[in-house]
């Protein structure tokens, strides 16, 4: 069967002749909806034993077009089955190769739906397995930030707000916030697969069918928990793509942030990370450069999800019910959108597992910017019983003091904390020194080595059970 003819079958009567080239490039889609032929299989061999079993096609029709799909399942595998720019999109490439394995029977598998239930079922049985995809390898990366936590849960480094040392922390307690941060993500995928988890496949073009089908059994049949219960919104609806693109953006806005602390830790002026020679390059004219680039293109591929994300959002906007070509637009986003966001988790992964990490760099940085200055305050509030605002002010002469004399905090002789406040004590050094501030933070979710090590326990328990 030519290219041309099939077209032309494909499309019905309506049509004397097939489309006009820039027709037929601006419509076309198999150059990249072919990645649903595994879905599009699948679902043909639900829908075609759902018609069996309804007595709508006899169980011999039935049985050679399941034997065709799973030839034609084979073929594409193999790499040798052709795929026709003129035939549109996967269905109908699968649909004319059926026809011509196993003759008439194939015309009967369409019976009772439409390609617009056909691809609604498809992209979301994609994304859902995409969704599994992400989340374990969300929990890969979980597992290693776990591991660098636990084996630094009292590693001292300064903590930062704008960029600016603000308190000490221990690097156990930074990467415990990745694993929240992460973990929320984890979360969204999780709660994104039940409300994916339902069935368009029966709605047909938008109507429903007057044939008598079940649409329970091909929910069943690929694995979702239920039939959709409208046929509109079943052929409409792209939340489920819009909602994966939207949980792909925050994720990839997580590990950019992520990327950009490595790429600063691991500048000469910080020094406090190294990484591994696996996710770095040289410079071609400096030999003494090692690069983040794996880093850098994990930041700069954010843009790139966000960017589809935003590019569906507004395909959608203006889209009435039901169907309409503008939405085969929602595949590539949502393709190079999961081959992207599992890349740079990919990435991310290794990087954390293989970078080495400078515990004196940060030891040392932690001390710097009189970090400790709000364990004075403190101090001053519990044990000479100042109001708050008043040891602020207190505090503020005594950094002012430090600065003036080019000293540390901790390194201020006594007499000169006495000439702000008469009443400190020496006991004030106890609280001065970057370990005691940190064992000190002892409230719940907070830095100390005991509480950064209570919640490694409490998320590898979690993680198991994941």
């Amino acid at each position: 069967m030519s290219d041309k003819k099939a077209s032309n079958q494909m499309w019905g009567g309506r049509f004397a002749s097939g489309p006009a080239a820039i027709m037929e490039a601006i419509n076309a889609s198999i150059s990249f909806d072919r990645k649903l032929y595994a879905q599009d299989i699948r679902g043909s061999i639900a829908h075609s034993e759902m018609l069996a079993q309804t007595g709508i096609i006899s169980a011999a029709d039935q049985e050679k077009i399941a034997h065709g799909l799973n030839t034609i399942l084979t073929e594409i595998e193999a790499g040798t089955f052709e795929f026709s720019t003129r035939l549109e999109d996967i269905h109908m490439n699968v649909e004319a190769r059926l026809a011509e394995l196993i003759g008439p029977a194939a015309g009967r598998l369409h019976t009772a739906r439409s390609r617009n239930d056909q691809v609604a079922v498809d992209l979301r049985l994609w994304v859902k397995d995409e969704c599994f995809r992400v989340a374990e390898a969300l929990k890969g990366l979980i597992a290693a930030f776990l591991e660098r936590a636990e084996e630094h849960a009292a590693t001292v480094m300064p903590g930062f707000t704008h960029m600016q040392a603000a308190q000490p922390v221990t690097f156990g307690h930074h990467c415990m916030a990745y694993v929240e941060m992460f973990s929320r993500d984890l979360s969204r995928v999780r709660d994104a697969i039940e409300r994916m988890d339902e069935s368009p496949l029966g709605a047909a073009a938008l109507a429903g069918t007057s044939f008598p089908i079940d649409r329970h059994q091909t929910a069943k049949a690929l694995g979702l928990r239920e039939p959709m219960r409208n046929s509109l919104d079943s052929v409409s609806d792209r939340d489920f793509a819009l909602e994966f693109l939207a949980i792909a953006a925050i994720c990839a806005t997580h590990l950019s942030r992520l990327a950009e602390e490595i790429i600063i830790w691991s500048t000469p002026q910080f020094g406090f990370v190294r990484l591994s020679d696996s996710f770095s390059t040289g410079s071609s004219i400096m030999p003494q450069k090692k690069n983040p680039d794996a880093a850098e293109l994990v930041r700069g591929k954010t843009g790139r999800v966000t960017g589809h994300l935003v590019g569906l959002l507004i395909v959608m906007k203006g889209m009435p019910l039901t169907y309409g070509k503008d939405m085969q637009e929602d595949k590539e986003s949502v393709f190079d959108a999961a081959e992207t966001l599992d890349l740079m988790l990919a990435a991310m992964t290794g990087m954390v597992r293989d970078m080495t990490v400078n515990t004196a760099a940060m030891k040392r940085a932690a001390g710097a910017g009189y970090s400790t200055a709000t364990d004075l305050a403190d101090w001053l509030v519990r044990t000479l019983g100042l109001p708050f605002r008043e040891a602020h002010h207190v505090t503020g002469r005594a950094v002012a003091l430090a600065e003036e004399k080019k000293v540390r905090l901790d390194r201020l002789l006594l007499e000169d904390l006495q000439s702000i406040h008469p009443g400190i004590t020496a006991d004030v050094f106890s609280v001065l020194a970057v370990q005691n501030s940190v064992k000190s933070r002892t409230s719940f979710g907070g830095t100390a080595p005991s509480e950064v090590r209570k919640q490694v326990r409490y998320w590898k328990k979690r993680l198991a059970k994941a």
